[in-house]
């Protein structure tokens, strides 16, 4: 089935320019309300997968964010400045350098975690619990989607 075509491919009608929309939108917001914290929700979000990852490293961290890896180093140097980051070489192969949440950097991420379940909270208030799951699942499976398919390739 073929949805889009020349007259309704329009931005407010486009499913990719609104993800990116909306993501602006949430990043900016969500920048807001870290700005206490010295966190970007960039940052924020760097920090939570490593705190959810036993072996995050530069290198996932950068592929699983879609960050330069030289910028994602130098976003862990100061990280380990600030005391929220720290590495350690793997016992299993010195090349590693995996990366750990100190209790500081914990801390941080999980009041941010804490401050963005209330700002989504608010901006989902006047959805019903099946609307929301609905959503996620359409979510989801885009997500899938665009993981495990190659559509637009020639």
């Amino acid at each position: 089935m073929s949805f889009y075509n020349r007259d309704n491919f329009m931005p407010d009608g486009s499913a990719g320019y609104l993800i990116k929309r909306c993501n602006q939108l949430n990043l900016a917001l969500l920048d807001r309300i870290f700005a206490e914290e010295e966190l970007t929700a960039s940052q924020w979000s760097t920090l939570l997968t490593i705190h959810l990852d036993s072996e995050a490293t530069c290198a996932s961290l950068a592929r699983d964010l879609t960050y330069d890896k030289g910028a994602m180093t130098r976003m862990i140097d100061v990280f380990e400045a600030r005391g929220l980051v720290e590495r350690t070489r793997s016992e299993d192969d010195r090349r590693v350098v995996n990366l750990s949440l100190t209790d500081a950097g914990r801390d941080a991420a999980m009041r941010c975690r804490d401050k963005a379940i209330e700002c989504w909270n608010r901006h989902l208030a006047d959805w019903s619990t099946a609307e929301i799951e609905q959503f996620l699942a359409q979510l989801r499976k885009l997500r899938r989607t665009l993981e495990e398919t190659d559509a637009c390739a020639d």
